[in-house]
């Protein structure tokens, strides 16, 4: 029986009488990749704070690993999340050492430890010492993604959570990302919830998909799902949307 890691219950979050999340249920199961997708402003990211406790449901209810998140658990239950906002979020007067060891330096491991977990985790990156006393400065945009990883990835977490990771990189580095990222996934078999606005990145890394249109769930499910039995018309509407003429989803809409 596959376990459920994380699961949403009838979350809604409204801002000044207006609705960002509208009774939204989801499940992720343990080791599962979901991409959450949908147009700028539905309601992605404000799932993902929700999760980390950085804003509360006005009702609903979330669990991790059938643990209910409250105000009084947050601070544990953060420990087992790990989180990649937009842009990486780095600190740019922290070498990448230091930007990677912050949690657990914060939460008093043991010298020996910090440094065991830091070079399992740049060998998973393929970092060299030189590269882990650097500044984010000094780094390509792939570089700085990858040290965002390695510290959300710092205290073994359940649970990652990735806010468009690779928006903002150019697309040869962000289809190397691509590939390594989901290998890393499948080789720590971590359960992810990734936010992204491409479809083509959604059907590569996503083992299901879930389309959102103004807060509410529209369909989730295999990319073949979605195409070839759509739940609504904007399902089609933004798939092909996303089409190019030099390029296509297998089996798309014609």
């Amino acid at each position: 029986m596959i376990s459920s890691m994380l699961d949403l219950r009838n979350i809604n979050k409204s801002f000044n009488n207006i609705d960002a999340v509208k009774n939204f249920s989801l499940t992720a199961h343990s080791g599962q990749i979901v991409v959450l997708i949908g147009r700028s402003g539905c309601g992605k990211s404000t799932i993902l704070k929700l999760i980390m406790g950085l804003l509360e449901p006005d009702s609903g209810s979330i669990k991790l690993n059938n643990e209910e998140i409250s105000q009084k658990n947050i601070e544990s239950i953060r420990q087992r999340i790990g989180y990649v906002i937009q842009e990486g979020g780095l600190f740019p007067h922290l070498s990448v050492k230091d930007n990677i060891t912050i949690m657990a330096e914060y939460l008093n491991w043991p010298a020996d430890k910090i440094e065991n977990r830091l070079h399992e985790l740049a060998g998973i990156m393929q970092f060299s010492a030189d590269i882990l006393q650097r500044f984010p400065l000094q780094l390509s945009g792939g570089q700085r993604q990858r040290v965002s990883l390695m510290r959300a990835l710092m205290l073994d977490p359940d649970l990652l959570l990735l806010d468009e990771p690779l928006g903002s990189l150019d697309p040869m580095i962000r289809f190397d990302l691509q590939q390594e990222l989901k290998d890393i996934f499948r080789k720590l078999n971590k359960t992810v919830l990734l936010v992204t606005h491409d479809m083509g990145e959604a059907a590569f890394c996503g083992d299901e998909i879930v389309l959102i249109r103004d807060g509410r769930l529209v369909q989730k499910g295999s990319l073949q799902d979605l195409i070839k039995n759509p739940a609504e018309p904007f399902v089609s509407a933004f798939i092909n949307a996303q089409r190019s003429p030099l390029d296509s989803f297998p089996g798309g809409i014609e």
